[in-house]
């Protein structure tokens, strides 16, 4: 049965536009985004296909070209399209957090930070630059690989931040397919850097570490 023959109360565009987004389920939303199925299924079945295929849509965004054909209807121009709305997902929030204080407001940070590291496979160290209020001047990814063994060098942070003319920032970090709770590696290194950017005036106002969709703040937990 083809969606347009479903009541119209269970139709996910129409239930969007009753109820708003927040309304849908992961399925519906992602059936929005399809539009049309394949032969034998709607809309609604190949999203719930790629849902329990790759598990959950961090799975979805974060898989390469390659896992996408794997699914049946899927290839590269839907996945281009879904790699082109996570990136206005994050130039949109970003764009929030320049405008805005938004140290004031650690969800948007955090919401922010997931877009940014969740869906990566590897571990990567970034920085989000803020000036003296608190606006995000730049959010860069500047190490890769483990943190037990690649080298994070506190001297190309400092030199990055006074590039920048920040005032203060923001680490961060994801643990792929891990627990979020931060290794003693994650602490010294925690304490590393605010020793090192105090030198210059920066303040590290906190470190954020993404493990999927769970963060741990280092601020939070009284740890700077």
């Amino acid at each position: 049965m083809a969606i347009t023959d479903w009541p119209e109360r269970e139709r996910p565009r129409e239930k969007l536009l009753r109820a708003g987004a927040v309304a849908l389920s992961d399925a519906e939303l992602l059936a929005i985004f399809l539009r049309v199925g394949v032969t034998g299924k709607t809309a609604v079945d190949l999203a719930r296909d790629l849902l329990r295929h790759f598990q959950s849509l961090n799975g979805i965004f974060s898989a390469s070209i390659a896992d996408m054909q794997q699914v049946h209807g899927m290839g590269i121009s839907k996945y281009s399209q879904l790699q082109a709305v996570l990136e206005m997902s994050k130039r949109a929030l970003g764009e929030t957090l320049r405008l805005e204080d938004n140290f004031n407001s650690p969800a948007q940070v955090k919401a922010y930070l997931k877009l940014q590291l969740s869906h990566l496979p590897k571990e990567v160290f970034g920085i989000m630059f803020l000036d003296a209020q608190n606006r995000l001047i730049a959010y860069e990814k500047l190490f890769e690989g483990s943190l037990m063994q690649t080298s994070v060098y506190p001297r190309e942070v400092v030199k990055r931040a006074l590039a920048l003319n920040a005032a203060a920032v923001i680490l961060s970090h994801n643990h792929p397919g891990g627990a979020v709770a931060p290794s003693r590696a994650d602490e010294q290194l925690t304490q590393t850097l605010k020793e090192s950017l105090n030198l210059v005036d920066v303040k590290v106002l906190d470190h954020i570490i993404v493990a999927g969709q769970d963060t741990f703040s280092f601020s939070e937990q009284g740890l700077i």
